[in-house]
């Protein structure tokens, strides 16, 4: 493993002294980290591969079909038109809501975390 290593650092050392990481996109400026906090650790990974794939959970693409069709009803001034968008709405937010209750997992954490919050408000 250390030859593989070897040849790597050889190749990134190289690459450095030609010059081919100069004018980098975002070259000197801090990383932006997503916080990931509400990703389960064992899907992290799973989670950023898909995002940099472009490729959005069908929850995730419910959830902006739904913010861009509340936002179309409250431009909207046509009554006909408002009235189609909000059958569309609905049928969304029911297609959310049946994803939601399907992949409702019952976590010991969260349970855990529920469990303290009701002691503390003294339920």
């Amino acid at each position: 493993m250390d030859v593989f290593r070897y040849i790597a650092e050889a190749k990134i050392k190289q690459a450095i002294h030609q010059g081919e990481f100069d004018h980098l996109p975002g070259a000197g400026k801090p990383l932006e980290l997503e916080d990931l906090s509400a990703v389960p650790e064992e899907l992290r990974a799973g989670y950023i591969l898909l995002k940099n794939a472009g490729v959005l959970p069908e929850e995730m693409s419910l959830k902006n079909e739904i913010i861009s069709l509340r936002k179309l009803i409250d431009c909207c001034y046509d009554e006909g038109e408002k009235s189609s968008l909000h059958v569309k709405l609905n049928e969304k937010l029911l297609r959310f809501n049946m994803l939601m209750e399907n992949r409702q997992v019952s976590s010991s954490v969260l349970q855990c975390y529920k469990n303290k919050v009701l002691e503390r408000f003294g339920r």
